[in-house]
């Protein structure tokens, strides 16, 4: 009971200071603005459409600038995100001041448009899978398997073994099950097809998206590595230095997203916590729409793993109409 009596930690929401910021972008740019912020606790997923949704309402058929900040997430709702705004928004501008990763570079792709400040990055978009069959870490917790770490272990193994008949599969299978390269080896089709097909959505030469999927999809040693601007010029992208008063505008905004997005963990002993994060921000003039994190996590020694209890995580919504300014909970399921 005297975890109760602690007072839980909880995140400032900045709504004043993001938009008076957001109105000097609009001003600055010549076009609506709506940012897609997300905390590393956050990522790009399929409820990110419908609070997207709840801005494209109010776009009327206007060119958009849209400032991506994402570690990344589903590409599949990368592909959503872009085919709901395409359907708003004539012309599309990706404005990138820090890491677009992974699944938020998709949504980059279908920007007619990418600009980029100097601490800006794109990364590879080559799969990695975290299957209810993975292997686990040392905390018990189940790790992804990516696509290019299982081809370069196959690819090492018939260039180093000495024997020719040898099979680097059966050596694979006792540590990764059969069900999770065969998972990891259609998602990575997926990717290709879901990169095609946000592409597409401005770029009409089918061979040059083609060129441009595969190469995000399987020519980096890295899936975090840093494709800065002059690397996505070289790859074919419509890429462009980001002017410097809008990045200097973007790492404001991004500051104050953060302190929003801060860690809001309240210890009660050892084994209990609780976490009231901000992890997703779609903000447009006048409304804010996040996902905040609301749940106490137990720690279960027995089975070495972490396990959430009264989970009341919810997105917000809060909107300025003339003086007034109301707070809600979106309901999204």
């Amino acid at each position: 009971m005297a975890s109760r009596r602690i007072r839980v930690k909880k995140p400032p929401v900045l709504f004043a200071k993001s938009q008076r910021l957001i109105a000097r972008l609009e001003k600055l740019l010549g076009t609506a603005f709506v940012s897609y912020w997300t905390s590393p606790s956050g990522g790009v997923c399929d409820n990110d459409v419908v609070a997207m949704y709840e801005h494209c309402k109010r776009l009327s058929n206007r060119r958009v600038s849209l400032f991506i900040k994402s570690e990344g997430g589903s590409g599949q709702a990368s592909l959503r995100i872009i085919n709901l705004l395409r359907q708003h928004a004539p012309r599309l501008n990706a404005l990138i001041p820090l890491e677009c990763a992974s699944a938020a570079t998709m949504v980059a792709l279908g920007a007619d448009e990418i600009r980029m400040g100097p601490m800006a990055f794109l990364t590879a978009i080559d799969t990695s899978l975290r299957h209810e069959l993975s292997p686990v870490d040392i905390d018990n917790e189940l790790v992804s398997v990516s696509q290019d770490e299982l081809t370069r272990v196959v690819r090492l193994w018939g260039e180093k073994a000495k024997r020719t008949d040898a099979n680097p599969y059966q050596a694979l299978f006792p540590h990764v099950h059969p069900l999770v390269i065969g998972a990891v080896d259609r998602a990575s089709s997926l990717s290709i097809r879901l990169c095609r097909e946000i592409l597409s959505y401005h770029l009409k030469d089918e061979t040059r998206a083609e060129r441009i999927s595969r190469h995000l999809n399987s020519d980096y040693p890295s899936h975090a590595y840093p494709i800065t601007l002059r690397e996505a010029k070289r790859i074919g992208l419509n890429a462009h230095a980001l002017r410097p008063e809008v990045n200097d505008l973007l790492l404001e905004l991004n500051e104050v997203y953060s302190e929003m997005g801060q860690k809001a963990l309240t210890d009660y002993d050892k084994e209990h916590y609780h976490n009231n994060e901000i992890a997703n921000i779609v903000e447009s003039r006048s409304m804010l729409v996040f996902y905040q994190i609301d749940k106490d996590w137990h720690y279960r020694k027995e089975e070495r793993r972490w396990d959430t209890m009264n989970d009341q995580s919810c997105w917000h919504r809060v909107e300025r109409t003339g003086k007034q300014i109301r707070r809600t909970v979106f309901h999204i399921r």
